[in-house]
């Protein structure tokens, strides 16, 4: 059906010019995800370019920014992943576990 055997490829990478292998799990990958395009950099180029170093890499490695606050129930210092504004209460983890029903 015009379905080409995937293999392991030698791919350029624009960034640094290296060669990298774009394999074959990486391309069943890709096709899955619907993607279109190969890879145009190697894995430590992409990785710079998101600010990581490659010790780092990994989920959850990017910092998210974080608000300081108080707990709204028991008065705790607390820091949260969103800017206050004020009109509704934050909870600190303790307390908004508490709150929230199991679930949620």
């Amino acid at each position: 059906m015009g379905v080409e055997p995937l293999e392991d490829k030698i791919l350029t990478c624009k960034d640094c010019g290296g060669e990298f292998i774009f394999s074959l799990r990486e391309q069943q990958f890709f096709a899955e995800k619907g993607f279109q395009n190969e890879p145009q950099r190697c894995r430590e180029c992409r990785q710079a370019r998101r600010g990581l170093s490659p010790e780092r890499s990994g989920a959850g490695s990017q910092s998210r920014p974080s608000f300081s606050a108080v707990c709204a129930a028991c008065g705790v210092e607390t820091t949260v992943p969103f800017r206050p504004r004020g009109d509704r209460p934050v909870y600190c983890r303790t307390c908004y576990t508490a709150q929230v029903p199991a679930g949620v």
